[in-house]
Order: C-alpha cells, then sequence, then structure tokens
C-alpha cells in the first residue's frame, strides 16, 4: 500500500489507518522503558536488524579452515565453538575479514516460534506466528520497537525496505512495514531511498514542507481535541489516543528541528538516479543508498534502532553484475529450478556483506566519546524464515557485528548452540530476551513458547545466560 505522506498522517490521525508513524509506549507484554543510555559508555546503544528472504543455508555458514573434528561437528549439528581469529571465512563473508574481533557466526538459534516458509512478516521481529500478513495476527511490539523504548529518539524505530510483494514489480515511497509497535498495529517504511532521505532530512533539506506538515499537524490535533468534548467511554478512548498520536509527532519534530546542525553535519549524498521513486537505480545502487541513510540517521541521533529488509522473494536481482542467467531469487530458494543456485545465494550474501562492511567502516570512522560510534552499536544480520527457502525453521545462522561497549559476550566467535528440541537449545524467542534483558529491560520472557521444547519438557523460558556480559 503506497501512502502520500500528508494523506498518511490525515489517515492515521482519524484512526483509518493501520499504520503507525510513531512508536506506541504501550507495554503489552508487561514492559516498561528503562536506560536510556549506555551506563558504560554515557552513549545510547545502538541496533540495525538486516532482514534477508530465503534463508541461510547452514554449510555455507561453516569455516573452510574447520578441523575433520569441528566439521563433524559443524555437520552433525552438536554444540561447540571456535576462535575467529584462528580461522579462514567462507568467501561471501570475507569482506569483514578485518573485523573480525567483532564478528559472531551464530548457529542453533531456532524461528519455530515464528515459522518458516515464504514469508514471515511481523513474526521473525516479533518471535510468534504471524501468518499472512494481517493485523490480527500482530501480538505485540516486536523486538526492534521495545529496544527503541530503551534508548529513546526523536523517531524512535526506523524501518526500510527493499521488499516487493507479488504482483509488484516495484515500490515506492511510504509503504506498510513489518515491524510492529503494538498488538494489531502494522508500522510503516520507506520503500525507496529517495523517500528515506527526504523524509528523515527535511528539517534541513526542505524546511518549507517540514513547517507545512507541522501546520497540517497543527490543525488535526486542534480538530481531534474538539472531537474529544462531549465523548465518553471507548469512544473518547480511541480519539484521546489519536490526540496523544498527533502531539508525539508534534514533539518528534520539535526534537528533529533542535538537532539541525548535527543533521546538516552527517546529511548524506543522494544520487540523482534514485530520483523518481529509483527505478532506473540497480539494487546495489539502492543497497548502497540505504546504508548511506541508515548511518546518517544514527550519527545524527534521528533514531537508534532501524530495521531494514534488504530483500524478500520480489526484490529484482536481475542488476545484479553476477546473475547472468537473470534469474529471481525465488527461484534460487527453489535451487534445482536453475543451474549454480547456491552460487548465486553466495553472491547475494557477499553484497549484504559488503553494505555491513560499509556501514561497520562509517561508525567506526565517527568519533564518540573516547571511542567510536561503532563501539556502542550492535547489528543483526538474520534470516526472515530460518534455514531455507521453505525452511527448516529449527536453526537460522545469523551474523552479528557487535562493538566493545556491547552488553552481549560472544564477539570474535564462531557459536554453535544444541540443536532444537535437544537439551540447552534456544529459540529466537530466548535470542530476543537476551537483547532486552542485556539492554535494560528485565522481562522474563519475550515472544511464544516452542511446541517441540513444549512437548519434551525441556526448559526454553528466560535469556541465554552465557551471552550477558
Amino acid at each position: 500500500m503506497l501512502v502520500n505522506r500528508r494523506e498518511l498522517l490525515k489517515v492515521t490521525a482519524l484512526g483509518t489507518a493501520s499504520l503507525a508513524l510513531t512508536p506506541s509506549f504501550n507495554d503489552p507484554m508487561g514492559t516498561r522503558a528503562y536506560a536510556e543510555t549506555s551506563a558504560a559508555s554515557g552513549f545510547p546503544h545502538r541496533f540495525v536488524f538486516v532482514r534477508k528472504s530465503n534463508g541461510n543455508l547452514t554449510r555455507q555458514f561453516g569455516l573452510p579452515s574447520f578441523s575433520s573434528a569441528e566439521l563433524k561437528k559443524h555437520e552433525e549439528k552438536q554444540a561447540f565453538e571456535v576462535d575467529l581469529a584462528k580461522h579462514e571465512l567462507p568467501d561471501w563473508l570475507k569482506g569483514l575479514d578485518g573485523h573480525k574481533e567483532n564478528l559472531t557466526i551464530l548457529h542453533g538459534i531456532s524461528m519455530s516460534v515464528s515459522g518458516g516458509g515464504h514469508y514471515s512478516y511481523s513474526g521473525c521481529m516479533g518471535a510468534y506466528k504471524a501468518g499472512r500478513d494481517i493485523l490480527s495476527n500482530i501480538k505485540w511490539a516486536t523486538v526492534d520497537f521495545e529496544l527503541a523504548k530503551l534508548f529513546r529518539s526523536p523517531f524512535g524505530h526506523v524501518e526500510m525496505s527493499l521488499a516487493v510483494p507479488h504482483g509488484r514489480d516495484h515500490r515506492t515511497g511510504i509503504v506498510s512495514g513489518y515491524s510492529a509497535p503494538a498488538a494489531k498495529q502494522r508500522n510503516y517504511c520507506y520503500a525507496d531511498p529517495m523517500t528515506a532521505y527526504q523524509e528523515l532530512f527535511k528539517s534541513v533539506t526542505n524546511s518549507d514542507q517540514a513547517d507545512s506538515d507541522q501546520a497540517l499537524l497543527d490543525y488535526l490535533h486542534e480538530q481531534e481535541t474538539r472531537r474529544l468534548r462531549g465523548l465518553d467511554g471507548e469512544e473518547r478512548l480511541k480519539i484521546s489516543d489519536q490526540v496523544e498520536s498527533l502531539q508525539s509527532i508534534r514533539d518528534r519534530n520539535t526534537k528533529v528541528a533542535a538537532l539541525g546542525d548535527k543533521i546538516k553535519q552527517h546529511l548524506p549524498k543522494i544520487d540523482p538516479v534514485h530520483a523518481n521513486g529509483g527505478e532506473d537505480a540497480t539494487l546495489p545502487q539502492k543497497q548502497a543508498a540505504f546504508t548511506d541513510i541508515i548511518f546518517a540517521a544514527l550519527a545524527s541521533g534521528l533514531t537508534n534502532v532501524v530495521t531494514y529488509t534488504i530483500d524478500d522473494l520480489g526484490t529484482n536481482i536481475t542488476s545484479l553484475p553476477e546473475n547472468k542467467q537473470k534469474t529471481s531469487i525465488h527461484q534460487i530458494g527453489h535451487g534445482g529450478q536453475i543451474a549454480g543456485a547456491a552460487h548465486m545465494r553466495n553472491v547475494i550474501k557477499t553484497h549484504h556483506m559488503k553494505q555491513v562492511e560499509t556501514l561497520v567502516t562509517k561508525l567506526k570512522s565517527a568519533p564518540e566519546g573516547n571511542g567510536t560510534m561503532f563501539d556502542n552499536t550492535t547489528i543483526i544480520y538474520m534470516p526472515e524464515t530460518g534455514a531455507g527457502h521453505h525452511s527448516p525453521d529449527t536453526e537460522a545462522p545469523m551474523v552479528l557485528m557487535t562493538g566493545k561497549n556491547s552488553r552481549l559476550d560472544l564477539a570474535g566467535r564462531y557459536i554453535r548452540l544444541p540443536f532444537h528440541g535437544s537439551e540447552g537449545h534456544k529459540t529466537l524467542s530466548n535470542w530476543y530476551t537476551t537483547l532486552l534483558n542485556a539492554y535494560g529491560n528485565p522481562i522474563e520472557h519475550y515472544g511464544d513458547m516452542d511446541l517441540t521444547m513444549q512437548r519434551k519438557r525441556l526448559k526454553q523460558s528466560g535469556a541465554i545466560d552465557r551471552f550477558l556480559a
């Protein structure tokens, strides 16, 4: 669904849209907001979630320098870990060779709680089965929104996406996203780099438009406040929530205006190829532009949490120079339909890692306190659905990049946890509970329970204690 900015403001204010402009600070899982800065550094911690489609084949996440004993454990999915400094990375990961001390290859986290298949929609960020992308399936705020509550910023949470739903060739503008601020609420996201650039940085790039939007918000706030008079019960509560939402957007704009000099300092340069929705831009150009925008948004203080869907099954990959067959991500997932499907999987991940490396390098080049911005950043590269095109969702290999002020103890290692359905196994729910516990939310358990673990009466609640620094 493509939504014009002004129309989005109007319909959201009037309660008729399913998109949420601002984070909900309701706490559907009984949580609440805690510290806004990292105690270790005095600066907020930042999170970048990079979602990819088509799963991550576990064999492509093994290390070519494994000993025969380590290779056997890897193939048999036994729990073990090794020091990455003593090993060679797979070819597609070698772009991060210079950052091994910050790198983690994490195996063994299952995604059965959110489900495999073609898509997980909001499920992979919320640790529940979302099924088809309908509002009633959104159970609670996704983990990225929960983390945004811990480190407040003007935009709270920012979502960007190169996903293209079935039946569409291209998406531009402001569209529905996959993250969720609360139960039965869908986030909005930026579907092309130019829209993200214009919306995030308009306080300095287009102050007239920003002023115009502010006038519209003031008008809508006044109108909705008038509607409150004489109402009671459920209708009053509904309108009251809308007034509060409008006020939060007005407050956000005030905070953004105060960051003017910082925004100007980090304002990215956007290639004209991205004008008009970027229809002439190649996929690598779009990815590079989004990476620049993500860094600028973090460095400017506009947000501390970004979720970026770097591709889905409908994303056009024909502009990748290595894609000689002009095949699709969906065909690659089925493997047997094309020659060299495994190679193309690695090609796609190589392009993804180029963007991760660029972001890490930019963050390491930005001074912050006695170190750099990267010291206070966590990047999580994760599959949307598990270990393959149609799952299995019993494991979901991930790549993490963590700075020195991370509250997670896992950097510099290849880690394989106990396999799904065995003693000590950890689910996506455990992983997200760990992130929340590490950064100030002591929730006992975030996300759904795994049915296999329940059936076997294996412990599965709580954080992964060994990862807590």
